[in-house]
């Protein structure tokens, strides 16, 4: 008969590509998951994995058995779910990463209303631009903007119609004047953005059907987002940023939008987790809260305003 933990033990490895750290995600040795999934095989007739000294990959047959495992799991989880988990007060710890602007100026008080109604429930938040690995780093769930396409992880919307603006305050406009184009942002001091020590000098834009791309410059260089906002905020130049994080901002007017007939960068965001049968219930409470407040805020990014042509423009003069 097979083992619910054979099972368990087989989508992880696959999930992770070897056993050792399937091993060290549930405190065995790999030699047990090696035993759990040999007599798995047993159990099957088949071989799930093709083993070298140096790699370990699914067979064709452990492809074609991985959903089946996944869907077996993802059933038993739910009737336990359905069960137990509905109606028991949360508790334990929910350790959740998102990016730092995002999470110091929009997310901790939300996060604050979620935890109230479980005092038993220990939230851990690390807030950070570093690029979470969900497999290896101690979190249950990482907020994060534009996933990479890994099938090997869940990921799901939060503010999908999410996009950058330019934003700068009305004390550096006052100093430098307004940019009419993207030509103009050449001579404006702009605050740039590093990750992973890649400079972020590149900002795109789309006019309709057509992307186009302005090459800026600045003097200050930051790797965390939350550096930028509030250089923009203190008017120190031009920042390119989510409108999630600056929204809040631009509605109390410490930041104008500009060039608003220029559709930004998107930038969707989402709530990426591990696999399905970590979706406890605490996260699926924190998911729904989520989902809602960023959809609102995203719902109210203005729609490009299209530019009057020269024509139209004579028109008004006249």
């Amino acid at each position: 008969m097979i083992r619910v933990g054979d099972l368990s033990l087989f989508v992880r490895a696959a999930a992770l590509g070897g056993f050792s750290d399937a091993a060290r995600e549930v405190d065995l040795l790999p030699g047990q998951v090696s035993t759990a999934i040999q007599r798995l095989e047993r159990d099957l007739g088949v071989r799930l994995f093709a083993r070298s000294t140096r790699s370990l990959r699914l067979t064709a047959e452990g492809e074609a058995y991985l959903p089946h495992a996944q869907a077996a799991l993802d059933s038993l989880r739910s009737g336990h779910e359905e069960l137990h988990g509905q109606h028991r007060e949360l508790r334990g710890v929910l350790q959740v990463a998102a990016p730092s602007d995002l999470g110091r100026n929009v997310l901790l008080p939300w996060f604050a209303t979620f935890r109230r109604p479980y005092p038993h429930l220990t939230l851990k938040l690390f807030f950070s631009d570093r690029v979470t690995d969900v497999f290896r780093d101690p979190v249950d769930v990482a907020i994060r903007y534009t996933p990479s396409d890994d099938a090997s992880y869940i990921a799901l919307p939060l503010a999908l119609n999410n996009r950058r603006v330019l934003v700068a305050s009305p004390e550096y406009l006052a100093r430098r004047g307004v940019p009419a184009g993207l030509d103009d942002l050449g001579s404006h001091d702009c605050l740039l953005y590093l990750l992973s020590s890649r400079l972020y000098d590149k900002w795109t834009f789309h006019d309709g059907e057509h992307k186009l791309t302005a090459t800026v410059r600045g003097t200050v260089h930051s790797d965390d987002g939350d550096v930028v906002h509030r250089l923009a905020l203190a008017g120190e130049g031009i920042a390119y940023k989510s409108w999630l994080d600056v929204s809040d901002d631009v509605r109390m007017g410490k930041l104008h939008l500009l060039l608003p007939h220029l559709a930004g960068e998107a930038a969707p965001l989402h709530f990426v987790y591990p696999h399905r049968r970590q979706y406890s219930p605490a996260l699926q409470e924190l998911y729904r809260l989520l989902r809602d407040r960023c959809e609102a805020v995203a719902g109210t990014l203005p729609a490009p305003q299209p530019q009057p042509t020269a024509s139209a423009r004579a028109r008004r003069r006249s």
